[in-house]
This record gives C-alpha cells, structure tokens and sequence, in this order.
C-alpha cells in the first residue's frame, strides 16, 4: 500500500509541474473568466439604432404612430413617420442609405397592408418585427375605438395568453435536454482527456528511464494503478478548480438575473451528482487502462498517437453511440448504448436524468462496467510487465497476444 501512495504521489507533483499543464489551465481560467464577461462588455458598446422610415401618406395613423417614437428606441429602432413622400423617394432614401429601412403602410378591405423596404437580403437582413407588431396593435385599437369601444377597456381585448409550466419531475433538470447534452459532453471529454494523459506519463517515463527505477522498487500492477489513481486525482482537483471559477466568475461578471437563470437551468439533485461522479470515476478508470496498455507499447513520444488510435476510436463511438441516441432517448439503442461499457458512462446519466432508466439498469449498468474494467486491468498489468522495459520498435498486436499468453 506505501508504494501505491509513493507511486500515485510521484505521479501528482510531476503531473501539476509540467509546464503544459501549467500553461494549459492558466488559459482555460482566462478563457473562462473572459467569456462571464463578454455579456457585459457587449452590453456596455452602444450601438446606433437601426433607422426605419414609416410611410404613411394615406393618413391612417393621424398623428398616433409619433407617440411610440420612445418605445421604438428602446427596441433598438430610430423610427420616422413620413407623411409626405412618394414610394419612389422613400426607395430612393433605401437605396442611398440614408435610412437601413422602410415601412410602406396602406389600407385595403382586408386591413393594414405592410411592405418592408430594405436595400438588399442578406444573412443580417431582418425584419422589425416589434415595431410592426406595435403598430399593428395601434390599428387594431383604432378600429375597435370606431366601434365605440370605450378606450380604458382595449388593453384588456389585446392581451396574451400566459401560460405556466410546471415540472412534476423531482430532478428539475429532466427538463432541460441541453443541460443534459452539455453535462454528457462535459463527461466525455474529462474521461478522454485525463485517460489520455495515462500513454502520455508512462511513454515519457520510459524515454527518459525513470520507469527503470520505479520497476526496480515495485511491481508493475502498483505503477499502473497509482499511475491511474494520481492522474485521476489531479483530474478532479482540476476540474473542482474550473467549476468553482466559473461559478465565482457567473456571480461576479453576469447580472444578478441572468446567473439566477443559469443556476437554477444547471441546478442538479444530490442523487444525480452522484450517479455523474460514479460514471465519471468508472468510464476513467476503463479507459486509462486501456491507454496504460498502449502507452507501454512504445518507447517513443512521436509513436503515442498512432499507438493510441484505436482506443481514441472507440472513445468516439462510445460517444456518438450515446449522443446520437440521445435525440430519441426512447429508443432500444438507446438501452444498449447505457449498457455497453464505452458508451455507458456518457448515456447512463442521460437517461437517469430523463427518468428512463431503472434503478436496476444502472445497477445492471455500473456491473458491466466494473468487470470490463477488471478484465481491462489484468490485461493491462499483464502486457505492461512485459512490454514497459521495452526501448524498441513498436510492440505489435500479435507480440502483445504473445506476451498476455506467456504470463498465463
């Protein structure tokens, strides 16, 4: 037990004194405190309001349409009622750019007719529609005042509908899909990166031949499961860190408003934290065994990607298996994607958040899990005894049979 503490802590100080890692988190902490911040610098640039010509020279408004200049500039639009051109000269005011816009207003049988104006479409082309629908509303009031609607009773015509909308779930997030989207995409990437760093550590360990002494003073098992242990921990130390800045940044940077919304939208139950942890430790622990094995397949930096591939893809079909069910959530892909070991820790958290899944799916779930991972281990710590002392060429798929074989 000593030498697991004294491999798992060799492994955290050189983990946390690599300069890539220094450099990278230093970024990632910017990057997050800059992004909580983007909201307010984007709220404290002024941008000129769009100006809109309003073309009323039929007199349908009257004078009514100049009183919601004011609410028209707090929607972002500088809006001016014509009177007096022609079509043609408000075109002309189009094309010259002396306004962005134009509203043409006519009457016929069938109501207010609106034509909109601009100089040409374009992906940033839109159309104003507060500003028609205010003044939509105004005509509307005007013709139920001809009917001798009293005025204080027309607000009460013009009314929408509210509608509430009430969650019977316990776990408020089973609601929101793309908390759910974001958390499983979150997961995979925490579970390969850090699995990854796994090859990583043990290759550098062998081109610089510290492997060398740490084989003499413990077993090999010992070096893969400290070696796992510690860059599990400094992954979680991490990520702990990340959260509680961005958390830290939210409350500091964005407006009391918009944080509350973004709680309350992230806000988990105690049981589902919980079961994300446990996927978390267990789709970790799969595969940085699985990188522990091929990064003591090579003795060379610039052969761990190649070396790594097929475990890279089976990452990402473990993912897309659980994403691309995710858009039918239902579905018996769905179950089989929460059950099979690489794809189980980014789907079952999905699917227990949905309120899809039993409690003895995951039990069912997390068993696979567990004995995948033992199986993975024993092969591992195998091929690893044999394979870590080796500085040649790249250990093929045949020699590692060889070698699982022989230690049998």
């Amino acid at each position: 037990m000593r030498s697991l503490f004294t491999v798992i802590s060799f492994t955290i100080k050189d983990m946390v004194k690599r300069k890539s890692f220094i450099i990278s988190n230093i970024i990632i902490l910017l990057i997050i405190v800059i992004g909580f911040n983007v909201p307010k610098f984007l709220s404290g640039i002024k941008s000129e309001n769009a100006k809109v010509t309003v073309l009323d020279n039929e007199n349908i408004f009257d004078n009514k349409l100049d009183n919601l200049h004011e609410q028209f500039l707090e929607l972002g639009y500088d809006v001016e009622v014509d009177k007096e051109s022609s079509k043609e000269e408000v075109q002309e005011k189009v094309k010259n750019k002396e306004v962005s816009s134009a509203i043409i207003l006519t009457e016929n049988d069938n109501g207010l007719y609106f034509e909109y104006l601009v100089d040409g479409m374009g992906l940033n082309t839109t159309v104003p529609t507060e500003v028609i629908s205010a003044i939509q509303l105004t005509y509307q009031n005007m013709q139920l005042a001809k009917l001798g609607i009293p005025e204080e009773n027309l607000p009460t015509l013009n009314t929408e509908s509210n509608i509430s909308v009430t969650s019977l779930s316990s776990d408020e997030s089973s609601s929101n899909v793309f908390v759910m989207m974001m958390l499983s995409i979150v997961l995979f990437y925490a579970i390969y990166f850090y699995a990854y760093q796994v090859s990583s550590a043990i290759t550098i360990e062998k081109t610089s031949r510290i492997i060398e002494t740490l084989v003499t003073s413990t077993s090999p098992k010992i070096i893969v499961l400290g070696k796992t242990i510690g860059i599990g921990l400094v992954g979680i130390m991490q990520t702990l860190i990340l959260i509680l800045v961005a958390v830290i940044s939210a409350n500091t940077f964005l407006p009391p408003e918009t944080a509350k919304a973004i709680f309350e939208m992230m806000k988990l139950s105690p049981q589902m934290i919980g079961i994300i942890v446990v996927y978390y430790l267990l789709g970790y622990s799969l595969y940085a065994l699985l990188y522990a094995l091929t990064g003591s397949t090579v003795s060379k930096p610039e052969e761990i990607q190649s070396a790594n591939g097929p475990v890279a893809i089976l990452a990402v079909i473990g993912f897309y298996l659980s994403y691309f069910t995710m858009m039918n959530p239902t579905s018996n892909l769905n179950e089989i994607a929460a059950l099979v070991p690489i794809s189980s820790p980014f789907c079952m958290p999905f699917r227990v958040m949905m309120g899809l899944s039993s409690t003895n799916e995951v039990i069912l779930s997390i068993a696979i899990l567990l004995v995948t991972i033992f199986i993975v281990a024993n092969i591992s710590i195998k091929i690893y005894s044999s394979a870590i002392l080796n500085y040649g060429e790249r250990i093929s798929l045949k020699k590692m049979f060889g070698m699982y074989k022989s230690k049998d």
